[in-house]
């Protein structure tokens, strides 16, 4: 009998890693069945898959989207939009006339670091005119001949995929596209699919997010992380750390009620941190 490990897999070391080649670490998932008819599918897969890594990286992006649909018509979650995820090329992309959500610059900064660093951790949502995904009818993204697909939500997510170069580079010129479900199609229906979208993200209660600020300036990181991080200024740092009780952070330190905002009031030069960190008052 086979013995079956854990799936792996892997992340180019960098930007510029070969699509056919990449290697780098690993993302834990959970191991095959070892057993049953599953396991005997897994294994009858392997060869299958082992002949995509030598197409190129066209003609396996298509052929990967062709077997993701297939593998989308037998899953008990065929109803999700979500589990199906198809990688389009970004030129065939497109955003709305009607979103009314905007993304302050600092915050688009942020996303993009987001993404820079974490990578695209959700698809964007979108609606493709006229296009039945189906087993029978699988997704051709590299059909000029096919209306473009419009954004429903994500629509910075695109920007970034589309223009940043880093990102585009990395992701091969396309971007990872879900689509929404046919019965929602209309156009006041995709409309209300972005508005829901854009407010059920939520806001960070002010506790919340407080006790997390608290919590890094102890781990000593500094303004200037918070602001390549989180986005956030310091003097947002400083209010958020006041909420939680701002000398808790200092019970080992001199502390003075006598400070500003405006300066690292309570920084300590940090050889690993590349600048002050918020823990000492000067």
């Amino acid at each position: 009998m086979n013995e079956q490990t854990a799936l792996e897999i892997p992340l180019p070391d960098n930007a510029a890693a070969s699509p056919a080649a990449a290697k780098g670490p690993a993302r834990r998932t959970p191991p095959p069945p070892e057993h049953g008819t599953g396991a005997q599918i897994i294994d009858a897969a392997r060869p299958l898959i082992d002949a995509l890594t030598g197409l190129p990286l066209d003609e396996r992006v298509s052929t990967l989207n062709a077997l993701r649909v297939l593998l989308h018509g037998a899953s008990p979650f065929a109803r999700e939009p979500v589990d199906l995820v198809l990688w389009e090329k970004a030129d065939t992309v497109e955003g709305n006339s009607y979103n009314p959500n905007s993304v302050a610059p600092r915050q688009m900064e942020l996303l993009k670091h987001s993404i820079t660093a974490d990578g695209f951790t959700q698809p964007i949502v979108a609606w493709r005119p006229g296009d039945a995904e189906t087993a029978s009818e699988p997704s051709t993204p590299a059909d000029e001949t096919a209306a473009p697909i419009e954004v429903v939500d994500g629509f910075h997510r695109h920007l970034i995929g589309k223009h940043d170069p880093t990102v585009a580079q990395r992701v091969h010129g396309y971007l990872p596209i879900t689509v929404i479900n046919t019965d929602r199609e209309a156009l006041e229906d995709r409309q209300a699919a972005t508005i829901r979208h854009n407010a059920a993200r939520g806001v960070h209660t002010i506790e919340g997010l407080s006790e997390m600020v608290l919590q890094l300036v102890r781990e000593r990181k500094n303004f200037a992380w918070f602001e390549k991080n989180l986005g956030m200024q310091p003097d947002e740092v400083t209010r958020l750390a006041q909420v939680s009780g701002l000398a808790a952070a200092f019970a080992d330190n001199e502390f003075s009620e006598a400070w500003t905002a405006d300066a690292d009031p309570f920084a300590t030069p940090d050889a690993d941190q590349n600048g002050p960190t918020p823990m000492e008052q000067p």
